[in-house]
């Protein structure tokens, strides 16, 4: 993700510069430049070795990387009065928190996923979860490459806290994430999750709403990691100028602007 991260830097040359990238301490291409790195030829930017060593180069952190470590550059951040776009998943309701009260001192985009087609999803989640209302079983099956760690996905579960808030739920009163032996017929207020590794795919979320006699389905499918890259790009040049706050893809996108009615 960081290489690709620095390719989508690239690639809007007009109006972004890469001016940092860190590699975990022990890499053993520290002090390498970044673009040699990345693949995309030589930018004239060192790989650091954290965060406080380059804190002075950059506007906005673009932050893909683990809870903990994004926790630590949200101090920083904080303090240097830096900007931020996280990316990162699999954080607990206590660490998106302190996410939101960083937030009040520098503006950050936070979104589980950046991809422009998984925010209009959202959208049509909630559009179609108040219309079917109590009448269907939904379900939200991912599936994601062998490496991924935290599961449900963050995509997965913001789509279930789309929909449950639109039915007037509480995700953690009413998640079901797997199935096993012999139960009670299921529940029709719960909001199944299925999670799926292995390979290398990118993405892929299908929410089912199943009903008598018809079934919709709406899924987004990722086939390259820029599209999430190009999204946390689009986000930072956007960041520029902002006031402090929390914001998600679907502000960048204009999303939260749209009337539900001309969807």
């Amino acid at each position: 993700m960081g290489r690709t991260l620095v390719q989508a830097v690239v690639d809007k040359a007009d109006v972004a510069r890469m001016r940092a990238g860190i590699l975990l301490p022990d890499d053993p291409q520290l002090g390498t430049d970044i673009g040699l790195i990345a693949g995309v030829g030589f930018l004239d930017v060192k790989a650091s070795h954290s965060l406080s060593s380059c804190l002075e180069e950059f506007d906005v952190l673009i932050d893909f990387t683990s809870p903990d470590a994004t926790l630590g550059h949200i101090d920083q951040c904080a303090l240097a009065g830096k900007a931020m776009v996280i990316g990162t998943t699999g954080f607990t309701a206590e660490q998106k928190q302190r996410i939101s009260e960083a937030a009040r001192i520098v503006p950050i985009v936070f979104s589980p996923n950046m991809s422009a087609g998984v925010n209009i999803s959202l959208k049509l989640l909630e559009l179609a979860a108040k219309a079917l209302g109590d009448e269907v079983d939904i379900e939200i099956v991912e599936a994601h490459h062998r490496h991924k760690k935290d599961a449900p996905s963050g995509t997965a579960l913001r789509m279930g806290e789309v929909i449950a808030e639109a039915l007037g739920r509480n995700l953690e009163d009413v998640a079901v994430y797997g199935r096993e032996g012999i139960s009670d017929q299921r529940d029709r207020k719960t909001i199944g999750f299925a999670t799926i590794r292995g390979g290398d795919i990118v993405g892929d979320h299908t929410v089912i709403f199943a009903g008598q006699g018809e079934r919709l389905e709406i899924t987004h499918k990722a086939s390259s990691r820029m599209t999430f890259a190009s999204g946390a790009v689009r986000a930072a040049i956007w960041l520029g100028g902002r006031p402090a706050g929390l914001y998600s893809i679907a502000d960048v996108l204009g999303l939260n602007d749209v009337d539900e009615g001309s969807v």
